[in-house]
């Protein structure tokens, strides 16, 4: 099974490197897990709605260049999905029925993905209704995702 999450800009700190790199160990005895990175748009302080179509849509074009036809993608938004820990563990059961190439996990930038993303996405995730860093929001799905697999093989580590 391959995971990747693809993500508008890099992960700069040191500790969010970690925290990521210890989830992919993780997740190593489960899945291949790559973390592709796009490039950011610079975003002005107060950007007009041309700005930020225009932001969004060179990032999208980026996001979706990397993405492949049998690619089941998830896109983290602020109003897709919620799931508890154990919803999102039968879920991502139910995803992984469907046979795909890979399950990208795509993260967008400041300003959040763009529609076409959105429309190319199989399903919607928020992970909050609360606003995180896309440092921690990549953290996160990591973790969920190793959680996830504890959950449905009965381990420990969700206890």
């Amino acid at each position: 099974m391959q995971i990747c999450i693809l993500c508008v800009g890099k992960m700069k700190e040191r500790y969010w490197l970690e925290a990521a790199e210890e989830y992919i160990k993780r997740l190593s005895a489960y899945a291949a897990v790559a973390v592709e990175e796009v490039p950011d748009q610079p975003v002005p302080d107060s950007p007009t709605l041309g700005q930020q179509e225009r932001i969004l849509r060179e990032e999208a074009d980026k996001l979706l260049y990397r993405v492949r036809d049998r690619d089941w993608v998830v896109a983290l938004t602020l109003d897709g999905r919620r799931w508890t820990s154990e919803e999102f563990a039968h879920q991502w059961d139910a995803w992984t029925g469907q046979g795909a190439g890979r399950y990208v996990f795509v993260i967008g930038g400041t300003l959040g993905l763009h529609d076409r993303v959105i429309r190319r996405a199989n399903a919607t995730w928020s992970l909050s209704p609360l606003t995180f860093p896309h440092q921690l929001a990549r953290v996160i799905v990591l973790e969920q995702l190793y959680r996830a697999f504890q959950i449905l093989r009965g381990g420990k580590y969700h206890r």
